[in-house]
């Protein structure tokens, strides 16, 4: 198996890293395309061809750290056992005060995720990058389907969601009765008011999720469950650098590739956000010895 961004040596070990990566390839409960079993893989082959020095940061993430786990065996026995066994992976790494960047895969593996951060930093919110709102309380008899992700994160801490432009009626319902913060595509283009839902919002520990459908689909056609309109690279970008500035980002996941075979910009756009996320942490919050002087431009 490649590591990310193809690291060997000191940069890949998993003692000397502030991130671990962890590549969970399931998608049981996939509701139109299935496919996004295969994101993981796409992503890492992906990671390979960037160039690891960051134009926009001016520096060399990789310098922090990224280890790799191995491909995560899915459990057949259903998606509430596979919420159980992310969250005992990440509870591991969180043990060891490194950040876990998961690697989907549908979006039920955050569950699991948010669960082993509540547990671990536990005045934690939750932002959300969502083409859906994803408030449903079951679907297809399931409370663990990707359709209820977001009501599943909302019962364990606050949370925020950007980039939604589809909901049923259902979740309408419960998202104006319990007051959520949903924000729509357009939040990219006004910087005030996104700043001022992080102040209201948002705790001072943050996981992000980003369920990679809330890219319009002109750059992002590789998800199962494509919405029209959605936020750009820029947008999404300046979203997630204005809560790392004024947040502590603890840990995120990007899930929902769907590869499409012989179209491989999808599958470097998800990898290429993974290690800005992870160069917006470094920046912002840098740990280890081996860092490169200057600050965030």
């Amino acid at each position: 198996m490649m590591n990310f961004g193809g690291l060997d040596g000191q940069y890949a070990s998993l003692e000397g890293a502030d991130f671990v990566v962890i590549p969970v390839p399931y998608d049981l409960t996939s509701s139109y395309e299935p496919g996004s079993r295969r994101g993981p893989s796409a992503m890492l082959d992906a990671s390979v061809q960037l160039e690891l020095y960051d134009e926009e940061l001016c520096r060399e993430t990789f310098r922090a750290g990224i280890h790799t786990f191995p491909y995560m065996e899915p459990d057949a026995r259903g998606p509430e056992q596979m919420v159980d066994k992310i969250h005992r992976a990440v509870s591991g790494v969180t043990a060891l005060e490194k950040i876990p960047v998961i690697l989907g895969g549908e979006h039920t593996l955050a569950i699991g995720a948010v669960r082993a951060m509540r547990e671990q930093y536990p005045g934690i919110s939750v932002l959300q990058f969502d083409a859906h709102a994803d408030m449903r309380d079951t679907y297809q008899e399931s409370r663990y389907s990707h359709a209820c992700v977001g009501r599943r994160i909302w019962e364990i801490c606050p949370l925020v969601q950007a980039g939604v432009r589809s909901m049923s009626a259902e979740c309408a319902s419960f998202i104006d009765a319990k007051g959520i913060r949903v924000c729509p595509p357009g939040i990219g283009e006004d910087s005030e008011t996104w700043r001022e839902i992080i102040r209201e919002h948002l705790t001072d520990d943050v996981y992000v999720t980003v369920d990679l459908d809330v890219l319009d689909p002109s750059i992002m056609p590789a998800t199962g469950t494509p919405e029209p309109g959605g936020l750009s690279w820029t947008d999404i970008l300046h979203l997630i650098r204005t809560v790392t500035e004024r947040c502590t980002v603890r840990g995120f996941d990007i899930v929902e590739l769907a590869p499409i075979p012989g179209m491989i910009a999808p599958d470097f756009t998800a990898a290429k956000l993974a290690y800005r996320i992870m160069g917006y942490i470094d920046a912002r919050y840098p740990r280890g010895a081996d860092r490169q002087a200057g600050t965030v431009p």
